[in-house]
Formats: structure tokens, C-alpha cells, sequence
């Protein structure tokens, strides 16, 4: 680190410059206060008024610029000054080392591998190659310098960042508790230890560890983010907004920060989704998956499909994401080839050590087994999360179509009625299996008002098939009779005749038993009469005699 300017400049103030009144304040003045804004304005004065021959100062003006520079994120322009500073014969050795951390946090890490290689060896020179090598994925150069790190806060610093980047999250939590038991006063600590616990699903333990710094920083932008994170995990989309909104309350715009302006699109369901993200794709690692799932809500697979074909997953969210995609992708083309992709990525993710005990983990395994249509085994992983997920539609969806297909239908029906989402509650494959259920669990008049409120299509009449065959199989006669009565009219196939006659003689059998309200019979009479068939007469003329016998008015 560049040492401190105070030391360079004299402490008191001469009787002449205390009668010249007010005067803008020292750079160093600005530093204590973190106002690298200040601070550099008063550097570029100092810059205008360094004469030819000044070289020497020019130069240590230049390093001065670079540290506001970096520190206020600007690291191309700080990059700029280190590089000018070099050319300069009095150039301080550690210019080309703090041009190697600029282009470190600008994407260039080759560079900056290369750049630190021609410096003095130093702790800062081994953590600048020890994370270029992890960003380049030299898994040699990695341990190399890992073996190298020191026992000093700025290196297990490093060691912890890197655990967390490798999705290493309790061996980062474990680094950073002992740093902060050793270093109490650095609340900042509180901060990495908290976005260990948010990585690791304890949202309420990070809210907790969060508080500390947030009550001594209470306008931190990452810890308010942290929390509107937490919030959302938590709650839902509308409570994290909330606590983002904190920011405007200080007088921040939530536009200026890319971070912020991404979790918006999140927290809001998708809100400016194709305004924001896309120009985020490559520099907020969630940005492109956010993007995705956007693609994916509306229905544009093939949009989704063209961000990850290229991607090659490294962490969890990109393997499941990528699996979503190519599952989604192959059931609807019918692509063989995708689904077993889906299916690999799944079982990669579900049976990961570090995964396999995680809820996500347990719902790749379940998606693995589903497409592979093991439902037993679904069901299994399924029901271990079940307490976690219940208001989650896409959970119930799958959990309820599983149990329905090993015929759990009490269960099924149960999971399929906790859906809220209107459009899923439309489509096919819900109202099929909500109608199987009905029937298996004896509520047929449920399933036939389904079909009623459906309008004429491919779908409603799958849906009579269904009901019609089902309830005949149930013994629901009297549904069955009127589905395939449906059918007949629609089509007069033999079959559905026959399905038809049978359904009605089983109506009287049903009524005869005293399952059965005797008035079913008047409607049979009249389903029956609808069909031009010599077996008609025979029938209803034997329903009419039994219903004559028995007191009933049987219309003719």
C-alpha cells in the first residue's frame, strides 16, 4: 500500500496562514473521510501547478490519483495513472504492482499475471496471481500460490474470497468467524461472514450477523443490499424491494448501481427485465440466469436456450438452469437428446457431495428421476422438502402430478389445490390430472364440472375421454354414461355406444344397490333415447318397468 500522505506534510499551520482566512481542505483530510472525489480534485490542482522539473512529484501525484481512482471504482483511469507514472524515471516501485490489481478488476487477469510476474515478490504480488489463477481456472498456478499465503489477515482474506467464489461457502464462513474473533473491531467482517450464511440458506442467521454492521453503517449500499436479499429468500419480492428502497430514503439513485438495478428486475418478478440485464450479461454473474428465467416465464425457450447453449456451467444455479432449460426445450420438441441432457445435469447437481443435502439438491435428484419416470423415487426426495415448499406452485405442480402417477391421488389432490397460479391451473396437464384424482378419491361430479367449464377443443375432448373411461373404471356410472354420451354425439363410434350402454345398465345397477339416486334414472332414460341403436328400446323399456315397479314416473 501507498504509505500515508500526512507524514509528507508538516502538522502545524504558520501565523501567516492562519491570517489568510479559511482554506480548502488536504488531500489527507479528504482520504480520513473516504472522499475520493475531493481528494482528486485537489490532486489534479496540485498536478496544474507542478513546474517541468518537477518530475519526481509529478510522479507521486500520478500514485496519489491512482489510489482515489481505484478506491472510487474507477479502476481504467486509476490504470491510466499507475501506467503514465511508469514512464516516469522516478517511477515508485509499486506502480506496476497497483497497475496489476487495476487490470485484475477490470477482466484482464492474463495481464495482470503477467504484469505482477515483473515485480518483487510480496504478499500483495502472491494474492494478485493466487486469484488471476483461480479466474483463468490454472488449477496448478492456483495451489502454487495458495501454498504461499501467509497467516495474516490480508491473505486469509484472499483464501476465504476464493472458497466463496469456488462455492466453498462453510470453509469461507469457518475462515472469516476465526478473522472477526481476531479482529473484533473490523465489523466489515460481519458483512462476508453474512453473505456466507445468505450462500448457505440460513437467511434469519445473516439478517442477524448483518445487523451489526448495518447499526454502525447504516447507509451501506452492499449491506442494505445483502438484506433486501435475505428479505426476499425470506418473504417475498415487494418486502425486499421495500428495504432496497432505504437507499432513495439516503438520498442514493437506485440506477447508478448495477447490483441494485439487477435485484430490482428480480425482487419485481421480471419488471424492465430486457432493458436492464441484458447490457448486466457478464458482469453480475446472476445477470445472464436472471435472464434466462425471464426467457423462460415468457414462454421464449429458444431465446433461453441461445444464453446457456454456450455456457459451461460451473456452479449449481448454472447446472440446474442450463438442465431447466434443456428439459424444457425437449419436452416440447420431443428432443430425446435434450431431456437426457436435463437429466445429466440434474443427477451431476442432485448427487453432489456439497448439494445432495440441500433443497435444491433434492429437487435435481427429483427432476432427474422424473424424466427418467421413476415417480417412486420422486416422490421420496419430494416429500423430504415438502415443509419447506408448501406455497411454491412449481413445487405442488410436480409433487402432485408424481403421486398421481403412482396413484397416491388423496395426496395428489391435496398437492394439485395448493397451485394458485391461474395460467398453471389451466393448462391440460393440470386439469387432467386434478380430474383423475377427483374420480380415484369418489368426487366425479368435480372432475364433469371441470369439462363443463372448459371451452370446445383437442383438450376438452381428451378430457371427456379421460372422464368417461376413469369413471367407468370407478364405477361412477352415471359421469361415465354422460361423458361417453358426449362422445357419441360428437362421433357416433361404435365403442362409445358401448361404453355408453354399459355406463347406463351400470347406472341401474348402482340405483338398484341403493348407491345411486333413483332420479339418475330419468336422466339415463333420456342419453339413452339420443342413440338411433335397436338395443335402445331394450333397455330403457327394462329401466321403465324397474322404475314403474318401484313408484318412479319414467318419461316416455
Amino acid at each position: 500500500m501507498i504509505t500515508s500522505r500526512v507524514k509528507q506534510r508538516p502538522s502545524g499551520r504558520t501565523s501567516a496562514e492562519k491570517d489568510a482566512g479559511p482554506k480548502l481542505p488536504s488531500v489527507d483530510e479528504f482520504l480520513s473521510k473516504r472522499d475520493f472525489a475531493g481528494a482528486r480534485a485537489v490532486l489534479e490542482f496540485e498536478r496544474a501547478g507542478l513546474g517541468p522539473d518537477e518530475a519526481e512529484k509529478r510522479a507521486d501525484n500520478l500514485m496519489w490519483l491512482g489510489y482515489c481512482d481505484f478506491h472510487a471504482g474507477a479502476y481504467d483511469k486509476a490504470l491510466d495513472s499507475y501506467t503514465e507514472a511508469l514512464a516516469s524515471a522516478f517511477a515508485p516501485g509499486a506502480a506496476r504492482l497497483h497497475a496489476a490489481v487495476c487490470m485484475f478488476y477490470l477482466g484482464q487477469y492474463k495481464e495482470a499475471m503477467d504484469a505482477a510476474r515483473r515485480c518483487e515478490e510480496s504478499q500483495l504480488f502472491n494474492r494478485i496471481l493466487f486469484h488471476s489463477s483461480h479466474r483463468l481456472g490454472d488449477e496448478d498456478a492456483l495451489m502454487q500460490y495458495h501454498q504461499k499465503l501467509a497467516d495474516t489477515k490480508l491473505d486469509q482474506l484472499s483464501l476465504a474470497a476464493i472458497h466463496y467464489l469456488r462455492n466453498h461457502f462453510q470453509e469461507a464462513t469457518d475462515v472469516y468467524k476465526r478473522l472477526l474473533l481476531e479482529n473484533r473491531d473490523d465489523i466489515a467482517l460481519n458483512v462476508y461472514v453474512a453473505m456466507c450464511y445468505y450462500k448457505l440458506d440460513y437467511y434469519d442467521v445473516s439478517l442477524e450477523i448483518l445487523a451489526v454492521y448495518l447499526q454502525a453503517h447504516p447507509d451501506s449500499a452492499v449491506a442494505i443490499n445483502l438484506k433486501a436479499c435475505n428479505h426476499f429468500r425470506l418473504y417475498n419480492g415487494k418486502a425486499a424491494e421495500g428495504e432496497l428502497r432505504v437507499l432513495e430514503k439516503q438520498g442514493n439513485a437506485l440506477e447508478e448501481n448495477d447490483l441494485v438495478r439487477h435485484n430490482l428486475v428480480v425482487f419485481s418478478g421480471g419488471a424492465n427485465a430486457l432493458q436492464v440485464l441484458p447490457p448486466l450479461v457478464g458482469f453480475v454473474p446472476e445477470a445472464r440466469l436472471n435472464l434466462v428465467i425471464y426467457h423462460l416465464k415468457q414462454q421464449d425457450v429458444q431465446a433461453a436456450f441461445e444464453l446457456v447453449k454456450d455456457l459451461e456451467p460451473a456452479t449449481p444455479p448454472e447446472y440446474i438452469l442450463k438442465g431447466v432449460v434443456n428439459a424444457t426445450l425437449g419436452q416440447m420438441s420431443g428432443s430425446r437428446e435434450h431431456v437426457k441432457m436435463a437429466q445429466q445435469y440434474f443427477q451431476l447437481v442432485g448427487a453432489s457431495a456439497s448439494e445432495c443435502d440441500t433443497i435444491p439438491g433434492r429437487q435435481c435428484m427429483a427432476q432427474c428421476f422424473f424424466l427418467l419416470r421413476q415417480f417412486d423415487d420422486v416422490n421420496i426426495y419430494l416429500d423430504s422438502i415438502k415443509a419447506y415448499m408448501y406455497n411454491d406452485d412449481n413445487f405442488n405442480w410436480d409433487y402432485g402430478l408424481s403421486l398421481c402417477a403412482v396413484g397416491k391421488y388423496k395426496a395428489s389432490e391435496e398437492a394439485l389445490l395448493l397451485v394458485q397460479d391461474e395460467k398453471m391451473r389451466a393448462d391440460y396437464t393440470y386439469v387432467a390430472a386434478l380430474a383423475r384424482c377427483y374420480i380415484h378419491n369418489g368426487n366425479a361430479r368435480a372432475a364433469w364440472e371441470q369439462y363443463l367449464k372448459m371451452d370446445t377443443s383437442s383438450d376438452s375432448l381428451n378430457l371427456v375421454q379421460l372422464i368417461a373411461n376413469e369413471c367407468y373404471k370407478m364405477g361412477a356410472f352415471l359421469f361415465a354414461a354422460k361423458a361417453f354420451d358426449v362422445l357419441e354425439r360428437m362421433d357416433p363410434e361404435p365403442e362409445y355406444w358401448e361404453g355408453k350402454r354399459g355406463a347406463c345398465v351400470g347406472v341401474l345397477q348402482m340405483v338398484i344397490a341403493g348407491k345411486e339416486q333413483k332420479s339418475a334414472l330419468t336422466e339415463v332414460v333420456r342419453m339413452l333415447r339420443s342413440t338411433s341403436n335397436p338395443q335402445v328400446e331394450y333397455i330403457v323399456r327394462t329401466i321403465t318397468k324397474w322404475g314403474g315397479d318401484n313408484g318412479l314416473e319414467m318419461a316416455h
